[in-house]
């Protein structure tokens, strides 16, 4: 049996799909570790891996979150975070490190150690047909000149980088998409754009589903269809009138509409209907089985189980990748999608109303939902980490490398 690292930033769409896979090969017999933030703590040690936790607690995110603050804070954070974890790397001599895409310094680390990596895309995988947000560009460029704190923050950190550590080959621009000669998408062919210009060093995996922890206080035994679900995310909070337009706009379409805030205060957006609960969290897996619809931000993570359960989609992008997301929603005819600006009671309730008796959506939907089981999920992600550690030419490589983007 073998040691293997996860290492991750502390976000729920990033930490969430690794979860089975590390619970998968726990299973299996394999010694798991897990490099976190205290937030997460308890979800992962559920899944009997070894939580580390980063030095200096919970990580705030760049605000604002442009590419170029995201930038900044995923080099900085590698400075401040190596020394620690290149310790406790050093003390269990993992057989593979598994690192999130944006994990800068896990990828660091993989090099200072001369450990095979493999590299765990939550996001699209991304190229320059499917662009990441910090890929070298003239959109890029204009951006860094209105923010020149981010991009000297960003410089002294890559220098510290270079000074200190084994960093070379690291992208020079395009720090949240760090490539390794194995690279697990959470997401199915059917679904990734471009999929076709892809080499064999992506292994698209479908949603990583597996058993969550029951909510015993969620009601789901008082739920009336059609069960209608709204959620903007978890990472940010939601403007409480949004949460409240999506709330009363679906309420006389379904039998129970529920709506997860996240950060934000259910008793902020009011009194609502009565047929409306609204919570900060619910167990999304769950809910999505019984839904026959899904408003949603375009979380990567949120979409990719909506279409795991068939779900038609509202996507109501909120930044990010989420437009991206969206758009390849309305392209393969599983949803539609408005943009904040244009919501209104009306203007949701007339595009819900479309998704609930068209039935091309649900089609669409159903056809991306055999896609999305048939590749094979957090078992064959383990499958693949497993032949990758075992077999040293698996992916057509020996050593572990960090590989550029094809945009750099």
């Amino acid at each position: 049996m073998s040691t293997i690292a996860f290492l991750s930033i502390g976000m729920h769409g990033h930490i969430n799909p690794t979860l089975p896979v590390v619970a998968e090969l726990v299973r299996r017999g394999h010694t798991v570790t897990y490099h976190t933030t205290p937030a997460f703590r308890k979800e992962i040690e559920a899944t009997g891996a070894r939580v580390y936790l980063y030095p200096g607690g919970d990580q705030p995110l760049p605000d604002p979150p442009t590419p170029v603050s995201w930038m900044e804070s995923l080099a900085s954070t590698a400075v401040r975070l190596l020394p620690a974890v290149l310790t406790d790397l050093r003390r269990d001599r993992p057989d593979l490190i598994v690192h999130d895409s944006a994990c800068l310094w896990a990828a660091v680390a993989a090099r200072e150690l001369d450990v095979r990596a493999a590299s765990s895309f939550t996001t699209f995988a991304l190229n320059r047909h499917v662009p990441s947000p910090t890929r070298g560009s003239w959109d890029l460029l204009a951006a860094a000149t209105a923010q020149p704190r981010a991009v000297q923050g960003y410089l002294r950190s890559r220098w510290a980088l270079h000074r200190r550590f084994d960093a070379r080959r690291l992208p020079l621009f395009d720090v949240a998409n760090v490539r390794q000669p194995l690279n697990l998408v959470y997401t199915s062919r059917a679904f990734q754009p471009a999929v076709e210009d892809f080499d064999r060093s992506y292994r698209f995996v479908g949603p990583s589903i597996g058993a969550r922890p029951v909510d015993p206080s969620f009601p789901a035994d008082r739920l009336r269809d059609p069960v209608l679900y709204a959620s903007l995310g978890t990472v940010f909070d939601a403007d409480p009138r949004l949460l409240r337009g999506l709330a009363t706009a679906l309420a006389p379409l379904g039998g129970t509409v529920i709506v997860s805030t996240g950060q934000t205060d259910p008793q902020a957006l009011g009194p609502l209907p009565a047929n409306v609960l609204a919570r900060r969290s619910v167990p999304q897996p769950e809910v999505l089985a019984r839904a026959a619809l899904f408003v949603t931000h375009g979380g990567m993570n949120s979409v990719n189980e909506a279409m795991y359960a068939g779900v038609p989609l509202l996507v109501v992008p909120q930044g990010a990748d989420q437009p991206m997301v969206a758009r390849r929603v309305v392209e393969l005819g599983a949803g539609l999608s408005i943009r904040t600006q244009d919501v209104t009671e009306e203007s949701v309730r007339l595009l819900a109303r479309r998704l609930l008796h068209e039935s091309r959506f649900r089609t669409a939907a159903g056809t991306l939902q055999v896609a999305q089981r048939e590749a094979g999920g957090y078992r064959r992600a383990a499958d693949e980490l497993e032949r990758y550690v075992h077999t040293a030419d698996s992916v057509g490589e020996s050593a572990p490398s960090v590989r550029h983007s094809e945009a750099e």
